[in-house]
């Protein structure tokens, strides 16, 4: 099955499937999509914070725990429906256990991206030098 044919829903869902052993007990951090004509072409995830104090590592508190992530990638699926008429940027999932470890909150960024090098053969210069379409 090629890439086009697959809903960036189903895309989205596969990411996250494969960082769930990355998100499973991760205390916070960042997932990111990058995303060019609507296929994703690269993912991963950022781990934050990794605390020190007087120079040792922090015990860290518990982090995502197995339901958490299937709610995690549910609403990173959700998410979707807010992404408006664009085909290449970047998704960024933001996410943090609380600490009582029983609740974690998450934001989407969305960033579109475009590039003129794409548009150049739209437009036709005028002898003084100004674009015209």
């Amino acid at each position: 099955m090629e890439l086009d044919s697959i809903s960036l829903a189903r895309q989205v869902d596969f990411v996250f499937r494969q960082l769930e052993g990355e998100l499973t007990n991760a205390t916070a951090g960042t997932v990111l999509i990058q995303i060019r004509n609507n296929a994703v072409g690269k993912f991963g995830l950022k781990h934050h914070p990794i605390e020190t104090k007087n120079g040792k590592f922090e015990t860290s508190s518990q982090g995502l725990t197995g339901s958490q992530v299937q709610a995690f990638r549910q609403m990173a699926m959700d998410a979707l429906k807010f992404r408006k008429e664009w085909t290449h940027g970047e998704i960024l999932y933001d996410f943090s256990v609380r600490s009582n470890a029983n609740s974690w909150s998450a934001s989407v960024l969305y960033e579109s991206n475009y590039n003129m090098s794409n548009w150049n053969t739209r437009y036709i210069p005028k002898q003084n030098g100004i674009w015209d379409s």
